[in-house]
């Protein structure tokens, strides 16, 4: 036993640059890092970040000055994202102040329509199905998705960190690339696939909430149709084609929501609205 501990004890005792403390510190520094940048984006972090999303947006293009119009759209999109699979986000629906056709999404569930894109819808479920779409992107994280693509995942963890601490202590480094990877994504758009599931989603969460699942083919039938339309151009830019998305979305649906065709289509609240 004593020819065991003599050799452990004078391991101990050996002089602390043996072990060469400093290099073991730094790779478990590394370590850290390591771990850290490839962690997943928490739901505070996702949430704040999506807010400095939002509010660039809104710097481009404010909310339409009409409180009975904003919280209608509200009201229309929070009774939809109670019928999904992440109620308890502080979801926020707004109409922004623009002429074209578009719709955008933040991580976090900050989504904005635009006026221009309001005005050419016919029925509240075809507002429905326009935000049960843009819900989707938030509930599978496309957005968050597409800019830690972008940026890396490391320096998004890295940002992400600075907005879940929300002490206003955040590097302008940091915040400009956010902004920057956001401009991008609203930019190019989500990739197609992205889209389509989108498309697929809405209308299921549009038949949970009451609504008919056959409002976003009305949107898409109206796109379609519309083709030439000045005020559809960044929209066809950012989206597939909508008679692309339309045979998706039949091969999808089938007939096995036609049964759902009977759920709300309009109601006088609408047309109040529009008129």
């Amino acid at each position: 036993m004593r020819k065991l501990i003599l050799p452990l004890l004078l391991a101990f005792a050996a002089p602390a640059q043996a072990w060469d403390v400093g290099k073991l510190i730094k790779g478990l520094e590394t370590a850290k890092k390591v771990v850290d940048a490839n962690r997943d984006i928490t739901e505070t972090e996702e949430v704040q970040m999506g807010g400095e999303l939002a509010a660039t947006l809104l710097g481009a293009a404010p909310l339409v000055d009409d409180a009975e119009m904003q919280r209608y759209v509200n009201r229309v999109g929070v009774w939809l994202a109670q019928h999904s699979e992440r109620p308890g986000l502080p979801w926020k629906f707004g109409v922004i102040d623009h002429p074209h056709v578009n719709a955008f999404a933040t991580p976090g569930g900050h989504i904005l329509v635009t006026r221009g894109l309001l005005q050419r819808l016919r029925s509240e479920a075809e507002l429905a199905g326009v935000l049960a779409h843009e819900i989707a992107h938030v509930l599978k994280k496309h957005q968050l998705s597409a800019i830690q693509k972008s940026l890396g995942t490391a320096a998004l963890s890295d940002i992400a960190a600075q907005y879940a601490d929300n002490t206003g202590k955040r590097s302008a480094a940091n915040t400009a690339k956010l902004i920057g990877g956001g401009k991008e994504l609203y930019l190019k758009g989500l990739d197609k696939e992205d889209e389509y599931e989108a498309d697929r989603m809405g209308v299921v969460i549009a038949a949970r909430a009451g609504y008919n699942p056959y409002g976003l083919v009305g949107v898409l039938q109206t796109l379609s149709e519309s083709a030439n339309d000045p005020g559809l151009g960044f929209l066809l830019e950012t989206h597939p084609m909508p008679n692309d998305r339309l045979d998706r979305l039949d091969a999808a649906m089938g007939e096995r929501m036609e049964e759902l065709s009977k759920n709300v289509d309009n109601l006088p609240r609408f047309s109040k609205l529009r008129r």
